[in-house]
């Protein structure tokens, strides 16, 4: 074979693995030298204003029963002062650090709506098996199939070093969140005026594929189990939803249920994904818009923007406080902005485009990815006329002693009708429940024998 040819092919094949998500040995080493265990840069930023990643906020044990969320049990974050203020009057001032969508929601409502910026607290600590998996996902993961069919991971974070916009969002996807647990998600589809009724839903999940020591042959092609039941309003209690989320959803699309009281059937929904509407969201949110993404990617394409600095909801404890009642929280128009903390921090930039001959009401989506623990702070959603239509935001805090960020609340407002949807609530709920499912618990004789009850 001649050189200039065998060169080639070895530059081809080179190309080839980069693409596909894996990176050499050499490239990996960074995660224990200038990145994070999960991939993240370890230096501060040249003004210091974002701070060196120093292992994160870790605790041997919770607090008193009760008081797991009480801003006052974590002092680093709730007795930080405020730096400044943005407001409308402001803006042009913060504009390269905001989202196109915090800009469009100071603008819209200039007389209430404010950012309060707080110092930068880089909070995020997972534990040593997932940092470990990483390590081993760096060299060995692999996406096939236009970004739907991943391989070679587990456990940890997929791609720690990213080449594409698609390992991104796999990467928010199967970030850890622990592994079997039940929480509580409050719903409320705020009308122009403030009114709301809650929507609260009982989930329970198993994120099989964040399991110490659990293989991708053993997942069964199965990532997540996910199983919904609506509590609140009464005419809503009884449905439920019921989700195997694959790993290879080219080889099988994610496994759908649904069970009506009414209807006392359970059924396969394989309406539960895309941009079918959400349940309890009062058509504010789609279904891929629950967790700010998930599900298939395949009717987008997406590119890497590339990293930058802005101000995102971070550390948000203050407003996950169980002594604020929902109507403390849900004003006309947005949030009582008195609540949600916002931090300058390090973001993945991801532009998702819309494929010619596939369907979606979101034309074009911008996400915002943390670069400490993947998940997705903001999007801003784009109508079919290049509009922007629905702005996302994700708030959430690190809950120290179980080593993972847990949601606080989710918003999606909605531009065009000044209304908007807060989800994750759980201020007026218990604390989520740590468990230990069997896969048992995920099947719809599970689903048939609840509905009985």
């Amino acid at each position: 074979m001649k050189p200039s040819i065998r060169i080639a092919l070895i530059a081809t094949y080179l190309w080839a693995t980069a693409a596909a998500g894996a990176v050499g040995p050499a490239e990996a080493e960074r995660l224990d030298r200038d990145l994070t265990p999960l991939g993240a840069e370890r230096a501060a930023n040249a003004d210091g204003r974002i701070p060196a990643w120093e292992g994160g906020l870790q605790a041997d044990a919770p607090p008193a029963a009760g008081r797991e969320r009480d801003p006052a049990q974590y002092p680093l974050i709730s007795d930080d002062a405020p730096l400044y203020t943005i407001t409308r009057a402001n803006v042009a001032q913060h504009a390269a650090q905001l989202t196109k969508g915090q800009q469009a929601l100071l603008e819209r409502f200039g007389q209430t709506y404010k950012m309060v910026v707080y110092p930068t607290r880089r909070t995020v600590a997972v534990p040593e098996h997932v940092h470990q998996a990483t390590r081993k996902n760096a060299l060995n993961a692999r996406l096939d199939n236009d970004g739907e069919s991943l391989s070679g991971a587990i456990t940890g974070i997929p791609f720690p070093i990213p080449q594409s916009g698609v390992e991104v969002i796999w990467n928010h996807k199967l970030r850890y969140r622990g592994v079997s647990l039940r929480r509580y998600n409050a719903q409320l589809a705020v009308q122009a005026n403030g009114a709301f009724l809650p929507y609260v839903l009982r989930e329970d999940v198993r994120f099989q594929y964040s399991m110490d020591g659990i293989t991708p042959e053993s997942l069964n092609n199965v990532l997540i189990y996910f199983l919904q039941l609506t509590t609140e309003p009464q005419r809503q209690a009884g449905n439920v939803v019921l989700v195997h989320e694959t790993m290879d959803q080219v080889k099988e699309p994610r496994r759908a249920w649904q069970y009506n009281p009414g209807q006392r059937r359970i059924r396969r929904a394989p309406s539960v994904a895309y941009d079918n509407p959400g349940t309890g969201a009062d058509g504010l949110r789609t279904n891929d818009q629950l967790d700010a993404f998930n599900g298939a990617t395949d009717r987008y394409t997406w590119k890497l923007v590339g990293k930058r600095e802005m101000v995102v909801p971070y550390n948000s404890i203050k407003l996950g406080d169980t002594a604020l009642k929902y109507t403390d929280i849900a004003k006309a128009g947005h949030l009582n902005q008195d609540l949600p903390r916002y931090e300058l921090h390090r973001v993945w930039v991801v532009e998702a485009e819309l494929k010619p001959g596939t369907s979606h009401i979101y034309a074009r989506r911008t996400f915002y990815v943390d670069e400490d623990s993947w998940t997705i702070l903001a999007v801003d959603n784009y109508d079919r006329r290049g509009q922007l239509w629905r702005v996302q935001e994700t708030h959430s805090w690190q809950v120290p002693w179980l080593y993972r960020v847990a949601p606080v609340a989710g918003t999606v407002y909605d531009l065009q009708s000044s209304r908007y949807l807060v989800q994750e609530l759980s201020n007026e709920s218990p604390i989520f429940e740590v468990t230990d499912y069997a896969l048992d618990h995920f099947t719809t004789g599970a689903v048939q024998r609840m509905a009985v009850k």
